[in-house]
């Protein structure tokens, strides 16, 4: 069994013994741990006394009250943003609106839960952190250690494939006893349902390999001058077919020639996973822009869409392995939740910049800046 260290911060006695007393018999568990996971709480009623704590020792997971006498919780978590240390805070307060949660996100929260809560929604946020702190130990491991954590990917991988091919050997056993009948079109939708998660699972593997290649330093990278106009219209051209098929144009603000020195996979990866995102979380007749530009100091990348838009509150989560946004409008849109952070990756190696800008149900933009070294 391990053991997380969990701090709560809040003025009020009946919340703090209140979480304490709904995290002290909670367990976590999940396929892909060796162990299940508890808490082990500490309590603290003001900013001062939590500080202390944290600079003791700093917990694994923060669950942080804003409104506290003296220093205030969003002060507290500049101050762990501040120092790089690893908790992951969830705000939890009664003075919940959205201005609180934006800033709070923005400056680093994981999370954040307004009062009153249940235990239920305490437990499931809990749940998401744990999972999240695993994954993110498990990735720093990755680069420190290389092959000694391959198996934990593995077991990640055979984690999230176990679902989609057990919904596909169910839909096999159906048709394969003929419980819809004897016409092939009964079976039509099994069939649909069934290659899209085919697709998923190709998509998963993909994604996994060429995070593990890029963190291990196991990549074969080919650094040349190579036109990025060109390795643009190229994805554009791959993922004309899923443009057609969810009725989105794509449009090519393209320079005669943009050269640029670069491994052509990495620029294909970032092109193929940015334009990829923009067509699958677009609307139906929406739009899609790219461009590439050559700037004096630097090479500029944009790719803008018209579709359903992210969350202010989720910004800061779209680059973390592993994550992705969850909501009504997401849940039938497949993938892996490693195409951005892969994309980050690669734009590190260069010493670039990624930015994203969106405004919910309007469109999102990202926008890469490729130094140009002058040798």
């Amino acid at each position: 069994m391990e053991t997380l260290e969990v701090l709560v911060v809040d003025d009020e006695f009946g919340i703090r013994s209140g979480i304490t007393r709904i995290l002290r018999s909670f367990t976590v568990s999940y396929p892909f741990m060796d162990d299940d996971i508890d808490f082990n709480i500490t309590e603290a009623a003001t900013g001062e006394e939590a500080l202390e704590i944290i600079n003791n020792k700093p917990p694994d997971i923060v669950l942080l009250d804003n409104k506290l006498p003296g220093i205030q919780g969003v002060e507290v978590l500049e101050y762990i943003n501040n120092h790089q240390l690893k908790s992951l805070v969830i705000m939890i307060t009664s003075y919940a609106s959205l201005d609180l949660a934006v800033k709070a996100t923005n400056v680093g929260a994981y999370d954040f839960v307004p009062k009153p809560f249940t235990p239920q929604e305490l437990k499931a946020s809990m749940e998401n952190a744990t999972k999240h702190h695993f994954l993110r130990r498990m990735t720093r491991k990755l680069r420190k250690e290389g092959k000694q954590v391959r198996f934990q990917f593995l077991t990640l991988l055979s984690h999230e494939l176990k679902s989609p091919l057990n919904v596909i050997e169910g839909y096999l056993r159906l048709m394969h006893e003929r419980q819809a009948g004897d016409s092939i079109a009964s079976y039509d939708k099994m069939i649909d349902q069934s290659l899209a998660r085919v697709k998923s699972m190709r998509t998963m593997i993909m994604d996994l390999l060429d995070l593990t290649r890029i963190e291990s330093g196991g990549m074969q990278r080919s650094l040349r001058e190579i036109d990025l106009c060109l390795v643009a219209k190229s994805a554009i051209s791959t993922m004309m077919p899923l443009a057609v098929q969810q009725d989105i144009e794509i449009e090519f603000n393209e320079q005669d020639s943009v050269p640029y020195n670069a491994d052509s996979e990495e620029m294909e990866i970032i092109f193929n996973n940015l334009i990829s995102n923009a067509i699958k979380y677009n609307k139906a007749n929406g739009k899609v822009v790219c461009s590439v530009t050559m700037e004096p100091k630097y090479v500029a990348i944009k790719i803008s869409d018209t579709g359903i838009g992210i969350a202010q509150e989720d910004l800061p989560k779209l680059f973390m392995e592993f994550s992705r946004i969850r909501n009504a409008q997401t849940k039938e849109v497949s993938g892996s939740g490693l195409g951005l952070s892969i994309v980050k990756r690669i734009v590190d190696l260069y010493e670039g910049k990624i930015e994203a800008e969106s405004t919910l149900g309007e469109g999102s933009s990202f926008s890469i800046h490729l130094p140009i070294k002058v040798n």
